[in-house]
Parts: C-alpha cells; sequence; structure tokens
C-alpha cells in the first residue's frame, strides 16, 4: 500500500454558490474511510458525518485521533457543530457518534430502520435486550425528512442494499452516499452483509444517479486501485453515469446483480465487523461496565459462512 493510502488524508471542496456546502473530507488510513465535515458557508453550521472512534482489532483498544483531527477542522475553520450524523450502522469503523455528542454537545442521528438493523444483530448476539437506537440517537430520519445545517436545507433519501437502513444525506449540490457507490475506477460497495440486498442496492444507486449531473457525490470508503494510490472519494453523478465500471450509463440490473454477488462471496467479513456493530447499535457507546468495572464485548462462534 503506498504512503498516501497510509496516512490521513484532508481536502476542501469550496462551495459552488448559493445553497452549496463547504465540503471537508477526512480520509481515515486504517479502515479507508471518509469521515466528512458539510458547512454552512453563511451561519458556519456544521454536519460531522460518519466519524471514526479508531478502534487496533488486534488489542482491543480505542483511541481518538480521527475524531480529534475532525474537531480540529472545525476550530480551525471557526465552524459550530450542529449535527453529528451517521448514515448507517458501519461494519468496518466503530462510529463516534456518542463521544461526538458528548464533545459538542450536538444532536446525533441515523436511519428510521436501524430498529430492524438493532433485531437481526441482536439475535446473530443472542442479546435480545442489548440495543436500543431509539434510547441511542436523538433523531432517526426517515425517507423524504429534511432538516437544516444553518441556512441549508438538508433531504434525507432511504438507500438500502448495503445495509436494509442506509440513507443518504443530500445538501445542495453535495450527496453523502456512504457505501452503496465507490469511485468512478473502484465501482460499487458490497451487498451481503446481514439485512443487506443487491437488488435493494442496485435501486439504491440508481436513484443516486437520478440527482443532477453537477451532484458532488461522496463516498463512503476508498482503498485506491493498481493504478491509483492517492485516496479519493468525490466525483460528479456525470462522472460516475459516465465512467463508473460499475454501474456507468448502459448497465444492465441482471448483469451488475450478477457482477456484484459473484465478487461478494469471495469477500471475507470486515475484521472490526463483530465488535463494531455491537457497540455502533448502540449509537457508538461500549455495553455498560461489569461489576469489575471493565467492558466486554459478546462474539458469536461459527455464525457466518
Amino acid at each position: 500500500m503506498s504512503d498516501a493510502l497510509n496516512s490521513p488524508v484532508v481536502r476542501h471542496s469550496p462551495s459552488t454558490g448559493a445553497g452549496s456546502p463547504d465540503v471537508w473530507g477526512i480520509y481515515e488510513p486504517d479502515t479507508g474511510s471518509i469521515q466528512y465535515i458539510c458547512a454552512d458557508p453563511a451561519t458556519r453550521q456544521a454536519a460531522l458525518i460518519d466519524v471514526v472512534w479508531n478502534f487496533d482489532p488486534k488489542n482491543y483498544k480505542f483511541s481518538s485521533e480521527s475524531m480529534d483531527q475532525v474537531l480540529d477542522l472545525v476550530r480551525e475553520n471557526d465552524l459550530k457543530v450542529q449535527w453529528v450524523l451517521d448514515t448507517h450502522p458501519h461494519a468496518d469503523h466503530v462510529m463516534a457518534s456518542a463521544r461526538l455528542k458528548e464533545r459538542t454537545g450536538a444532536p446525533n442521528a441515523i436511519g428510521a430502520l436501524v430498529p430492524k438493523i438493532a433485531g437481526i444483530w441482536a439475535e446473530l448476539y443472542n442479546l435480545p435486550d442489548a440495543f436500543d437506537p431509539v434510547r441511542d440517537f436523538d433523531r432517526l430520519f426517515e425517507e423524504g425528512d429534511s432538516f437544516m445545517i444553518g441556512e441549508l436545507d438538508v433531504r434525507v433519501m432511504l438507500s438500502p442494499g448495503h445495509t436494509l437502513g442506509s440513507i443518504t444525506y443530500v445538501c445542495g449540490d453535495a450527496a453523502f452516499v456512504h457505501d452503496t457507490l465507490m469511485q468512478p475506477d473502484t465501482g460499487t460497495s458490497r451487498s451481503d452483509f446481514p439485512g443487506g440486498d443487491t437488488g435493494e442496492l442496485w435501486e439504491s444507486i440508481q436513484d443516486i444517479l437520478a440527482l443532477p449531473n453537477e451532484t458532488r457525490l461522496y463516498v463512503g470508503h476508498d482503498y485506491g486501485t493498481e493504478d491509483r494510490e492517492e485516496p479519493q472519494w468525490e466525483a460528479s453523478v456525470a462522472e460516475h453515469k459516465a465512467q463508473n465500471i460499475h454501474v456507468k450509463d448502459g448497465t444492465s440490473r441482471e448483469d451488475w446483480i450478477e457482477r456484484r454477488q459473484k465478487r461478494d462471496k469471495t469477500l471475507a467479513l470486515p475484521d472490526r465487523i463483530l465488535a463494531a456493530l455491537q457497540i455502533n447499535l448502540r449509537g457508538g457507546r461500549l455495553p455498560a461496565a461489569e461489576n469489575d468495572g471493565h467492558h466486554y464485548l459478546k462474539l458469536p462462534v461459527s455464525r457466518f459462512d
């Protein structure tokens, strides 16, 4: 892996005019995740999207360098955090939602179908009463809901497929599309986790590509390619329709589903998934400490092929 893919990278995508946000992307190298700041240039109000609470899966230790980096950018750019947002319960990193809420005082939010995801995983963990997203998030957004970042309107799109409850945030000419699309030279995201559905992911991607051609699409992950070693995370709808190696114009639904499912069958579980989901479905909180003062996670054995 190149040095660039092994190091944090920050890029600013400035507002393109009235109704358009400033966007900062912050690349987290351990998981290839992209974290975002979406800000209203007029009021300096901002939302933090899909921020990482760093987790070492070898030693089961946590650290805060990613959220510290994001909050440093907030201060450097004289922003005020209005929202802490996630697009879905992530399988490959632990969300910083609860800790960012504590540090900023801003409400946290995620999609309204996350309780259904919690039900699936409560059964897999055999923890029937462990997860309560209504308790752990201040807002559960429905399809078509809207809210404000400063003076900017944000619209919520339900984007299932990667998970059954994934959502996209559309703010002016910026859309945060998480684990649906990858960069055009990489294609699309996997759909084989419990509750995922390849056909639904196709429909979600088509809804995203129906946005105006100039819309800036911000993806959830990048891992580079053989020909590109610098991480990237922004491309327009028009660029995806012309260049995306999986879903560019002229691609059939049947061909894409066959290709996606064949690829997904070769993929192992992410190395953080069994820890991450047990925390993320609590809004980024650890289970309650036990009588010795320590926190413990429960890991299902032989539940996945």
